[in-house]
């Protein structure tokens, strides 16, 4: 079954020190393209998402959301600069002993000097970190195909409507196809008769014209290779792998077996059919750009 480009999937999974959630979105593209959106930390991942995505999917640009959130116990540690809070101090009593300045050295008052106390991210184990991080975009990966299944199924079968359309419309065209010719024969005759009079009519001169109309307007073999490209469209739809564009090339050879047909029959009635054939080939060709 075809799988559609566009796709949506998320995991959330808390682990002892984190909490963190992957989200995958995909359009339509011609070739597999890939980009996130990962935090500084995780920059380091992008090559591994990108990898772990590439054996899934083989075309739709994909957009990868990554976001970690602690758990329990900080992640910032507080530090203590004991040399320049030293120095402060030993400076302060210095100028209080010489100024004569009230000494009322306190731990609020350090707190406002600059530098003395600063915060620092904890180094997690990256390891770890790309362990959890894959688990959980493998999960969102899960649900992502699923999403791209259960259209590309819903997309199957609209275009397994119209292929039963393009076979009944075509079978119209086959059907009128010798009426036109019997026609064409039956006016020829009208028309000599009406010129020649008693003189006669040639019948095998009749039948030679009526040959050479046939063969101008002949759209057998176009209509069994329309016939067959029909067929193996319908069989590329029960495919598991990507089919986008081989579909996209079936479709192209279908409009030119319909546009050779229309350019060889001037009647009313395949003409109409020909301008069904190619509305509903293009519709088809619509509903191709959302298949990988």
């Amino acid at each position: 079954m075809p799988r559609s480009m566009t796709g949506y999937g998320r995991a959330r999974e808390l682990f002892e020190q984190r909490e963190i959630t992957v989200e995958l979105r995909s359009v339509n593209h011609k070739f597999f393209e890939f980009s996130s959106k990962l935090p500084r930390q995780l920059a380091f991942l992008e090559d591994r998402l990108k990898s772990l995505l590439a054996k899934s999917i083989a075309r739709g640009k994909v957009e990868v959301y990554v976001s970690v959130q602690p758990q329990g116990q900080s992640d910032l540690s507080v530090r203590v600069n004991t040399p320049l809070a030293a120095g402060y101090i030993s400076a302060l009593r210095e100028a209080n002993g010489e100024l004569g300045i009230k000494d009322d050295l306190s731990l609020s008052m350090l707190l406002r000097i600059p530098d003395i106390f600063t915060l620092t991210k904890l180094e997690s184990d990256e390891s770890l970190l790309t362990e959890q991080v894959i688990k959980v975009a493998q999960k969102a990966l899960e649900g992502f195909i699923e999403m791209r299944r259960s259209e590309g199924g819903r997309l199957a079968a609209d275009m397994r409507e119209k292929l039963e359309h393009i076979s009944e419309t075509a079978a119209l065209i086959e059907k009128r196809s010798p009426e036109v010719v019997g026609e064409y024969r039956q006016r020829l005759y009208q028309r000599l008769s009406e010129l020649l009079g008693d003189r006669g009519i040639d019948d095998s001169r009749v039948l030679t014209e009526a040959a050479i109309f046939a063969d101008k307007t002949a759209v057998d073999e176009e209509l069994v290779r329309l016939k067959s490209h029909i067929e193996a469209f319908g069989e590329l739809l029960d495919s598991d792998s990507p089919i986008g564009k081989r579909l996209d090339f079936l479709v192209q050879e279908m409009n030119r077996e319909v546009n050779t047909t229309g350019s060889k029959c001037s009647d009313l009635e395949i003409t109409r059919n020909v301008v069904e054939l190619k509305a509903t080939i293009e519709k088809l060709r619509e509903q191709l750009q959302n298949i990988e």
